[in-house]
C-alpha cells in the first residue's frame, strides 16, 4: 500500500508554524508540516494531543492565533468549512455526517442535490445521482449492491468510504480524514486504509489523523507526531522506521520509567512488568 514517491512534488498545503491559543491555554503551538498531491501525510498523537485543534484549522472551523496556512503557495485564510471546501479542503469526521435510514444515494448528495428542469417543474434527478454514485464508487473500488439501500445497513468501514468517495467527485484536492478507523475492527480498518490509498493514487494529498501508528504506517508517507499541542517531529517515511514511530507514539522514555518502577513494586515476574518489558522491546 506504500506510493512510490514522485520526483517533483506538488505541494498543496503548506503548514508554517501554526499555533492557537485560547485565553491563556496554548492547544497548540510551533506545529509545521506540508501536504503533498499523491501523498498521505499522517497526524498522531495521543487524546489531548491537539490533533483536533489541528484539523479544525486546516477545515476553516477555527483561524490560528499565529502561524501561516499556504494553499498553491499563497498565504490563505479560511473563514469557514464552506471557504476551505470551495478551495478543495474537504473533511470527513468521526460520525460522518450521513442519515443511516436515506438511501447511499441520497447520502452522497446531501445538501448538492442535482435537479433537472426549471421553476414549478424542477425536481431531482434520482436517476442521474443513482448512476454517478454507483460509478464513482464502483471508480474506488467499492461494489454495492444497491444504492438505495440504506447507509446504515452498510459498515462501518463502507460507510467510511463512501464519504472518501463523495469528498473525491465533489472536487477535494485535499482530503482531511479524522480517525477513520477508531471504532472499527481489524478488517474494516483495512478496506478504510485501501480506500486511502486508491485517494491518494488519484492525485489527492490526504491528511490521516490517527493515533495509531500501526494503521498509519503501511499508508503514510509523511508523520506529524504531535504531543500537547507540540510537535515532537514531523518525518518522511524514508527517515523513520514503524518501531521508531511506536516508540515516540507511546513515549519510550515514560515506558521504561513505569516499568522499573512496576518492577519495584511487584517484582520483575509480575505479568504486568512481563507486558511492558515486551512492549518496550517493540518498540525499539
Amino acid at each position: 500500500m506504500t506510493s512510490t514517491e514522485p520526483k517533483t512534488r506538488i505541494t498543496i498545503l503548506e503548514v508554517n508554524n501554526i499555533g492557537k491559543s485560547y485565553g491563556a491555554v496554548n492547544a497548540l503551538a510551533g506545529i509545521s508540516t506540508v501536504v503533498n498531491a499523491g501523498q498521505v501525510t499522517c497526524v498522531l498523537g495521543d487524546n489531548g494531543a491537539g490533533k483536533s485543534t489541528f484539523i479544525k484549522i486546516l477545515a476553516g472551523a477555527h483561524t490560528p492565533s499565529e502561524g501561516q496556512l499556504l494553499l498553491d503557495g499563497e498565504p490563505v485564510t479560511f473563514s469557514s468549512p464552506r471557504a476551505a471546501l470551495d478551495r478543495g479542503i474537504a473533511t470527513v469526521y468521526q460520525d460522518l455526517a450521513v442519515v443511516p435510514l436515506m438511501p447511499v444515494w441520497r447520502n452522497f448528495f446531501l445538501g448538492s442535490e442535482l435537479t433537472r428542469g426549471s421553476g414549478p417543474f424542477r425536481r431531482l434527478d434520482v436517476k442521474e445521482m443513482k448512476r454517478i454514485t454507483l460509478t464513482e464508487l464502483l471508480n474506488m473500488g467499492i461494489d454495492l449492491r444497491d444504492v438505495d439501500q440504506p447507509i446504515g445497513t452498510l459498515s462501518g468501514g463502507e460507510r467510511q468510504c463512501v464519504a472518501i468517495a463523495r469528498a473525491v467527485y465533489f472536487g477535494a484536492r485535499v482530503l482531511i480524514l479524522d480517525e477513520p478507523t477508531a471504532a472499527l475492527g481489524v478488517k474494516q480498518s483495512g478496506v478504510v486504509l485501501r480506500y486511502i490509498a486508491r485517494a491518494r493514487d488519484r492525485g489527492l494529498g490526504v491528511v490521516f489523523i490517527t493515533h495509531n501508528p500501526h494503521h498509519a504506517f503501511p499508508v503514510g508517507d509523511r508523520f506529524l507526531l504531535l504531543n500537547r499541542g507540540e510537535s515532537i517531529g514531523d518525518f518522511e517515511k524514508s527517515k523513520i522506521t514503524l518501531g521508531e514511530l511506536t516508540s515516540l507514539m507511546a513515549g519510550g522514555a515514560e515506558l521504561d520509567s513505569l516499568t522499573h518502577e512496576l518492577e519495584r513494586e511487584l517484582g520483575a515476574d509480575s505479568p504486568l512488568v512481563k507486558e511492558l518489558e515486551a512492549e518496550n522491546q517493540q518498540a525499539e
